[in-house]
């Protein structure tokens, strides 16, 4: 246990050069809240240093089952020690909105308690975006680097039971080549994300956080409005590309960098699978909504339900048209897309498309079971077998996803949110897609909530983000013995 607050204290530590970006733009921009990032940075440094002396004494290499206990405290701790700025800056914050501010943006969930995002000062604006990118590839390192070693989260599963480059081919042979290699991936993608956003019709302010925010499907903005704010074709396209980019799996981006070509992208049967049933509901939807009149050309429905279906479903939360007030199928359609469509080993978050597609395998073999018992029918995906362990591995998550969401959902029914309002922020928030439906709606935002609400779905984020067992675990007899 002191060994992993030892090694806490180090992260605290590296976590306070993240003020450097909000810090060189209150410097730009003069917005005169210089002193609020200089400050938190020295209580962020401060708090770690003084952590990790006192506990250097008990340094040791840790253990698989360290990492369990690591990764939920760095996730809390880091959005608790985030929150400085903000409660700094911004007159009458409260702590319980504030942390649930930047366990969004850790969390690259992109729900928000604020209001007037447009007049915030812009040093302010840019930390919020900033957390979703540092939150983005904090988690991508997570699942390709450090999960498989814990003997959880789907890139273990994905490693061992997919076809390609992902099966035969290691990124690199450590973990921190590994992590610095898919740092420089994704910030290659990042900066042409900008690039483009800028020649579609952006200012460079708004740019660098929105592409922030789409690289890591976090879903800020700088606008209470969200995207609607710009009326852009173009930037809705652009977004929508980068998008679907950061749903991917992050390894197939290094190895197609690494080898000059697309082939992997190829054999990436998630991929394949999230872009058809992202095509097939994006066409249907687009036909339900025009159908229904809610836009007078079929152009324009296709153009709305594409960008905002594509958000949601990929765990973005970017908003352009109130979607809420579409015919009530479509807004539950796309927040049922928000569970599935995301990639393991991107920055989005549900179930991940992987397992949903070992799910409807083992339901189809168990279907051929009952006509043939003593038939053989291994589980396949993408033309690869999969082992057992992995099957109930994966029935294991979803019985937990699933009973994660029934509870969380009473927990807020049970303090007086209405059943849209308690199932779409429950759901919204364990996928880390955004805004929800009801109160917590693209058309508003979460501020609305109670204090015990606010916690309720900041858990749920959390849970989400660390794929449910890091943090259920910590809460087993089993774990702390010794």
């Amino acid at each position: 246990m002191l060994s992993v607050i030892h090694v806490l204290g180090s992260m605290l530590m590296m976590f306070s050069i993240t003020y450097v970006l909000p810090v060189v733009t209150s410097i730009l921009y003069d917005d005169g809240h210089l002193v609020d990032f200089v400050v938190a940075a020295i209580v962020c440094f401060g708090a770690g240093a003084v952590v990790w002396a006192v506990t250097r004494r008990y340094k040791r290499e840790l253990r698989s089952r360290d990492g369990f206990l690591l990764v939920t405290f760095a996730w809390v701790l880091m959005s608790a020690i985030a929150t400085v700025p903000l409660m700094l800056a911004i007159p009458g914050l409260s702590f319980t909105d504030a942390f649930f501010e930047t366990m969004s943006g850790l969390s690259t969930t992109g729900a928000t308690v604020l209001v007037g995002l447009e007049f915030l000062p812009p040093s302010i604006n840019l930390w919020r975006h900033a957390l979703t990118w540092y939150g983005g590839m904090g988690i991508i390192v997570l699942v390709v680097a450090i999960l498989p070693l814990l003997g959880v989260g789907g890139m273990q599963l994905y490693k061992a039971e997919t076809p390609g480059p992902m099966k035969n081919d290691k990124l690199t042979p450590r973990i921190t080549q590994t992590a610095r290699a898919l740092w420089f991936v994704y910030f290659l993608i990042t900066v042409a994300c900008i690039v483009s956003l800028n020649l579609a019709g952006m200012g460079w302010f708004d740019a660098i956080c929105h592409a922030f925010a789409a690289m890591s499907l976090g879903g800020f903005s700088t606008y209470d409005a969200s995207v609607g704010h710009f009326d852009s074709a173009a930037i809705e396209a652009v977004l929508i590309v980068f998008m679907l980019i950061a749903a991917m799996n992050f390894s197939r981006h290094f190895i197609a960098w690494q080898q000059k070509s697309l082939r992997t992208y190829v054999t990436d049967v998630e991929a394949k699978a999230m872009l058809w049933l992202i095509g097939l509901s994006t066409v249907g939807l687009a036909l339900y909504v025009w159908a229904h009149g809610f836009y007078p050309q079929f152009s324009t429905a296709l153009r709305h339900v594409a960008f905002n279906l594509v958000s949601i479903a990929t765990d973005c939360g970017f908003v352009s048209q109130d979607y809420a007030a579409w015919p009530v199928f479509a807004p539950m359609w796309i927040l049922m897309l928000s569970c599935y469509c995301a990639n393991t080993g991107s920055t989005g978050g549900g179930i991940k498309m992987f397992r949903t597609l070992v799910l409807f395998q083992q339901a189809a073999r168990e279907l051929r079971m009952l006509v043939h018992p003593q038939t053989v029918t291994p589980v396949r995906v993408g033309g690869q077998v999969v082992q057992n362990q992995i099957v109930f591995a994966v029935l294991a998550f979803v019985v937990l996803y699933f009973g994660a969401v029934v509870s969380l959902t009473f927990a807020l029914l049970i303090s007086g949110l209405d059943f849209v309002s308690a199932f779409s922020a429950i759901i919204a928030c364990i996928n880390n897609a955004g805004p929800g439906l009801g109160v917590v709606g693209p058309a508003s935002n979460f501020q609305g909530l109670t204090d015990f609400q606010t916690w309720t779905c900041a858990l749920a984020m959390l849970l989400g983000r660390l794929e449910i067992f890091s943090v259920l675990v910590l809460f087993t007899p089993v774990y702390w013995r010794k």
